[in-house]
């Protein structure tokens, strides 16, 4: 088995799992974290499709959104992908560059990460749920907030704005909607300290990994429901716009590239300034070996699959590979001072 794209096959760790699908064997993904500088959780798997399957039923299987799913499989049709086709699950992550604490929502990766309390004596963790997020024209903000009420069976009173659309498309929606399947909020609602934004389930989950709410986050129902019965009133709720990830594990970074925003192209297109700006972050100035031309084959590909782009720096002579070679070669990477100032975007 080979990872479908150029760039990814030069990197496949020896614990690539296959895996064989149960029915409704939904699951979130769950992580230790050995140390507070942990930023590379999971591992890549595969696994072989049955004759009645679809890569969205794939994807909810194996805790994924429609999005990722398609992105690391792009050549496998979503209705059809074919029995015993081998479907690859991007199941490895980068954390996302903010505070490890409650609940992370990095809009453009539509993907949510949970940080549980510690317990004392037990490693830290993160579970990572796909959710679905906003079309465009009705964005989530990005900021810091907060759970304010958790409501099980919850009501539906659509804004008036919401009912005007659905009016306008010729199915007029009730002044409220109660509980039940007809309710596009599902079994569980947690209401942020935002008006009118909420996490919560749905009653259709093949929009989970897609841009179909009007603002707020939609989680499959099993999902949430997990995640309900986890989080306190009160948790912290950061909401974050990093189409581009990178993390720090043993002394080696990696890239994790999504597609961003449409509305946010002009921040984005081309331009790697978040990806230097997060380096910054993580090595405290320390000097450093990037490919910067992989880093930027893995943005324009945004396949949503981590992908070794560099190496830190030693104190003695420089980075050292894993066969014990310097990485001198001036094709594979040249060494700079982190600097935010550095022009990256030549061609």
């Amino acid at each position: 088995m080979r990872l479908p794209a150029r760039i990814y096959s030069r990197w496949r760790p020896a614990g690539v799992l296959l895996l064989i699908l149960l029915p409704g064997a939904g699951f979130a993904e769950t992580f230790n974290l050995h140390s507070i500088n942990d930023s590379l959780v999971g591992e890549i798997k595969f696994t072989s499709a049955r004759m009645s399957d679809t890569l969205l039923d794939i994807a909810r299987e194996n805790g994924l959104g429609v999005e990722e799913i398609k992105l690391a499989n792009p050549h496998v049709d979503l209705w059809l992908p074919g029995e015993n086709r081998e479907i690859l699950l991007p199941t490895k992550f980068v954390l996302p560059y903010a505070k490890h604490e409650g609940i992370i929502l990095n809009i453009p990766e539509m993907r949510l990460y949970y940080f549980p309390p510690g317990k004392k004596g037990a490693p830290a963790q993160v579970e990572t749920y796909p959710l679905g997020i906003g079309r465009e024209g009705w964005g989530t903000p990005y900021v810091t907030t907060r759970i304010v009420a958790k409501q099980k069976n919850p009501y539906w009173i659509p804004p008036e704005s919401i009912r005007e659309e659905h009016a306008e498309m010729g199915e007029p929606l009730p002044a409220r909607i109660g509980p039940g399947p007809d309710n596009p909020l599902g079994d569980y609602a947690m209401r942020l300290g935002l008006a009118s934004y909420l996490i919560h389930g749905t009653n259709k989950p093949f929009g989970v990994g897609m841009r179909v709410s009007h603002g707020c986050i939609r989680l499959y129902p099993e999902d949430i429901e997990a995640l309900f019965n986890q989080v306190s009133l009160g948790t912290r709720v950061q909401i974050i716009n990093q189409p581009y990830k990178v993390g720090l594990y043993n002394n080696r970074f990696y890239l994790e590239a999504h597609p961003y925003l449409v509305e946010d192209s002009e921040q984005f297109e081309e331009n790697l300034t978040s990806v230097v700006r997060i380096i910054v972050g993580l090595t405290d100035e320390k000097k450093y070996d990037i490919n910067w031309d992989l880093a930027k084959e893995v943005i324009r590909d945004a396949r949503g699959i981590p992908v070794e782009i560099g190496k830190l720096k030693t104190p003695a002579s420089g980075v050292i590979a894993e066969s014990g070679k310097k990485l001198t070669s001036p094709g594979e990477s040249r060494s700079l001072e982190l600097r935010l100032e550095t022009s990256l975007n030549k061609k």
